[in-house]
């Protein structure tokens, strides 16, 4: 059952151009025009692949989490799917754990796809270890991001208003998580939206251990404490959500 629920996904995501133009087509065409600019350039120590490349890995779970993920289950509740499922042989276990493992097989192939990317066009050079190691923070992330988002939105019963949610808080996501440019050298008022943005912590956390330069300092653990919190939060709103009934 799962594995036809779980196909079924998969297609029905192919089909969806708004979901694989903003998760599959602009983060890679992003990085790329990115580096035709700044590809010669270094940033402490290390070069623009070593920076963007987990950048550009970690914006495409981002945008599959939240789009495919997060606002398919709005999608659900707003076209009366969650109801004809509970009469259904598919349970609601069933359709949460397939749009999981529809996740986690999008992103990763994001993440393949961004690395190929990289050792195409940047001379990108990674350790088999490391490169391990980097998957495997990808995966804590995903789920962070998973639970993060069910959370969000669970609160939203109408698409339109999920769908103008979902592009505005993309778009200040590319802007102050340090995707595209860096956020150090913006205004002030970016500065500090930045530190309320997970992503933000996310992607400097997963630089770090991508180029293995992660150092257990005061900011690698606020960032940390920060996520954690992040995601206790959004277990009680899940936890406190009204369970569902068929009417």
């Amino acid at each position: 059952m799962i594995a036809v629920q779980l196909k079924y996904d998969l297609l029905m995501f192919s089909r969806e151009i708004f979901y694989v133009v903003f998760s599959l087509l602009v983060p890679p065409a992003t990085y790329i025009f990115l580096g035709q600019l700044f590809s010669d350039s270094t940033y402490p120590g290390l070069s623009y692949a070593d920076m963007a490349t987990p950048s550009f890995v970690l914006l495409i779970a981002f945008s599959v989490v939240f789009f495919a993920f997060g606002f398919d289950q709005v999608a659900n509740r707003a076209e009366g799917v969650e109801k004809r499922i509970l009469l259904s042989p598919v349970s609601a276990e069933i359709l949460l754990l397939s749009g999981i493992l529809k996740s986690i097989i999008i992103t990763s192939f994001g993440f393949v796809l961004i690395h190929g990317i990289g050792f195409w066009l940047y001379d990108l050079s990674l350790r088999p270890v490391q490169l391990l190691t980097a998957y495997g923070l990808f995966l804590v992330f995903n789920t962070v991001l998973m639970t993060v988002a069910s959370a969000i939105y669970s609160f939203f019963t109408k698409m339109k208003s999920a769908l103008v949610f979902s592009i505005i808080i993309f778009q200040i996501v590319l802007v102050t998580a340090d995707f595209s440019f860096p956020v150090n050298q913006m205004p002030e008022f970016v500065q500090t939206a930045a530190q309320l943005n997970p992503m933000y912590h996310m992607n400097h956390l997963f630089i770090d251990v991508w180029n293995n330069q992660l150092i257990w300092n005061s900011g690698t653990w606020i960032s940390i404490s920060y996520l954690i919190v992040l995601v206790f939060i959004a277990c009680v709103i899940l936890f406190l959500q009204p369970k569902k009934s068929v009417k």
